[in-house]
């Protein structure tokens, strides 16, 4: 067995990166997935945050306990809570430039590493459904995600403060030639909302990006 598969180790440039802006090309990943809408203080929010990382350490406990693994197997870290964040539809016809919270459409993901399949991961979404039913394990989806070409950022301080990180990010697209293709955006959290204080999060921030020169 290979070293234990730690993200913050061996990952650093796509999940640790410097508090300034910079440009990474992202290939395709897996991820379990789930989408949902409105503000992010609800207790919705919350429960399907709670399902995710429900079946993400189900399948890492499966995997580590079962006799037969992959090929490519070896222990690892479960990934970061990531969301990808947009407005909904409605929010979209009248958008006048001020986004509410409760208008908010989000996909909720954590990342798996690559010996993890579709087949094993329906398999353990149906038990983990029966040992601890919630509304929202039937809703998760397993993914393949490519994100491309990208800017991102640490951004330090709570997430309200998160405009001024984007401001910096989009003045450096512009400066190496690139533009942002649309509002939608990623944030992985580093921190736990519930043992740190809003001052100290530490949440990445990426945006994909195009070259200036092919945007409408």
């Amino acid at each position: 067995m290979t070293e234990k598969q730690q993200w913050r180790k061996h990952e650093k440039s796509r999940y640790l990166p410097k508090n300034k802006p910079e440009l990474i090309e992202l290939k395709s990943f897996k991820f379990i997935c789930l989408e949902g809408e409105g503000n992010p203080n609800s207790e919705a929010f919350s429960k399907r945050v709670e399902a995710l990382f429900s079946l993400a350490y189900a399948i890492k406990m499966q995997l580590k306990k079962a006799e037969e693994k992959p090929a490519t197997y070896c222990d690892f870290s479960v990934y970061p809570l990531e969301g990808v964040w947009d407005i909904n539809k409605e929010a979209k016809a009248r958008f006048n430039g001020v986004v509410n919270k409760d208008d908010l459409s989000y996909t909720l993901m954590i990342r798996q590493p690559d010996f993890v399949d579709e087949s094993l991961f329906n398999q353990l979404r149906d038990c983990v459904q029966t040992k601890k039913p919630s509304p929202y394990i039937s809703s998760i989806s397993f993914e393949e995600i490519e994100e491309g070409r990208c800017i991102q950022m640490l951004h330090l301080g709570c997430y309200e403060n998160e405009s001024v990180s984007f401001a910096l990010m989009e003045s450096f697209a512009e400066q190496q030639g690139f533009s942002r293709n649309s509002k939608v955006h990623r944030e992985i959290y580093l921190s736990d909302a519930r043992r740190v204080s809003p001052d100290k999060y530490k949440t990445v921030l990426r945006f994909c990006v195009q070259d200036s020169s092919t945007s409408e």
